[in-house]
């Protein structure tokens, strides 16, 4: 059945009327595939306000009137007549096209639909994917972005995107300067998981039909290295109890950071009230993460480092009121390290590690020291297991007989 085409008006704000086509029954929208009734035109006709009658040699006829003016606006009644004449040589050849039969049939419509969605922009996709991230993740998301945005120059299409071209972002991810300093290379877990939301953004556009192959299935990602994490033993730690430092307040923080596995963020902004105490508890911390944004939780902190604080001040204050991080206080942690006797790289972040790979070394289950640590995943805390398993077989092999 072929389909009626009417040519239709539609009321406007400022006396226009709006011209549009009608279709009975609805045609298929060649951009989105579904059925429509309606194709506007975007032209429009003046209505008249009023009409006016005039009286001529064959007799009477009536006028429009576009305004309050007494005489014809003969500029508006032309500009009517070409918009109508116009409009309606735009129907008829609606009606002559649609007379035929099958003009679209199912498979070319949604060929079209495949083709619309292949000039969209992939970048723009990534960064809508990346804003609905929250905490840690959308930083990550964000992060990962720039460096989209870095290699495509900020514009690529869907239907440019292919194998080769997946791989060489791999590539460039894996040799790409650092966004924070170009004298350093993006580290190579960086990379992996930047490249991961890359190919996670893939399989999204996959299934919802930007892409026409699982191109995520196709390319491989980037292995990630195992961190190497500096940690102290019980004896090393207690050497630093026992060694001065020329900054007080820093080897309270580290020391702190040692008992509780707290990060240098969370201790710098933690305060007075979050420190609380009940006969079930003891002393805890109820307080947000800085880093991973998670909702309030409960860190149960020991008494030796609830002694390191101090007499409790105002609730408001900051726990270690002035502590920094700079490459001055990062001189009086070396200075006091290496006034331990201690030859290790060790940085503020080492005193987390430290209580990790303690609590693991002394029997604390991996499950409880994720909690503690706050990780999201049993994966990262058994980072710090296999350290341990590294320290025990060296550790086996350290008694040597004379056989």
């Amino acid at each position: 059945m072929a389909s009626k085409v009417t040519l239709r008006q539609k009321e406007l704000k400022g006396n226009k009327l709006s011209l549009y086509l009608d279709f009975w029954p609805p045609i298929a929208n060649l951009e989105s595939g579904k059925k429509t009734r309606r194709e506007f035109l975007n032209k429009y006709i003046y209505a008249p306000i009023r009409y006016k009658e005039k009286r001529t040699r064959a007799g009477k006829t009536l006028i429009p009137i576009y305004s309050n003016e007494k005489t014809v606006n003969e500029e508006l009644t032309l500009h009517n007549e070409n918009e109508l004449r116009t409009a309606e040589e735009i129907r008829r050849q609606w009606e002559n096209k649609l007379s035929k039969p099958e003009i679209y049939n199912s498979f070319e419509i949604e060929q079209l639909k495949k083709i619309r969605m292949g000039k969209q922009d992939f970048v723009t996709y990534f960064m809508e994917l990346a804003e609905k991230r929250t905490g840690q993740n959308h930083d990550s998301w964000i992060a990962a972005s720039k460096y989209l945005e870095r290699f495509t120059a900020g514009n690529l299409k869907f239907a440019d995107i292919n194998e080769k071209l997946c791989n060489d972002f791999r590539e460039f991810l894996l040799t790409a300067k650092s966004n924070k300093s170009i004298k350093t290379t993006l580290s190579n877990n960086s990379a992996a998981s930047y490249y991961n939301k890359f190919k996670a953004t893939l399989r999204q556009a996959y299934r919802e039909g930007y892409l026409t192959l699982d191109l995520n299935q196709n390319v491989k990602g980037i292995k990630e290295h195992v961190p190497q994490k500096s940690f102290l033993t019980i004896e090393e730690l207690n050497k630093l109890v026992k060694t001065n430092c020329n900054n007080p307040l820093l080897k309270k923080a580290a020391l702190f950071s040692a008992l509780t596995g707290l990060r240098f963020s969370d201790i710098q902004k933690l305060k007075w009230k979050e420190i609380q105490h009940s006969g079930e508890h003891g002393y805890y911390i109820s307080f947000i993460q800085k880093k991973t944004r998670d909702p309030e939780e409960m860190l149960n902190i020991p008494d030796q480092a609830f002694g390191l604080l101090g007499d409790p001040r105002d609730p408001e204050a900051n726990v270690f009121d002035g502590l920094t991080y700079s490459a001055y206080s990062n001189k009086h942690l070396y200075q006091w390290i290496g006034a331990a006797g201690i030859t290790k790289d060790i940085t503020f972040h080492s005193f987390r590690h430290t209580f990790a790979t303690l609590q693991l070394a002394m029997g604390t289950d991996i499950y409880t020291v994720s909690n503690l640590l706050g990780h999201k995943s049993l994966k990262t805390t058994q980072i710090y297991a296999r350290i341990i398993n590294k320290t025990k077989r060296e550790a086996a092999g350290r008694i040597k007989l004379d056989l």
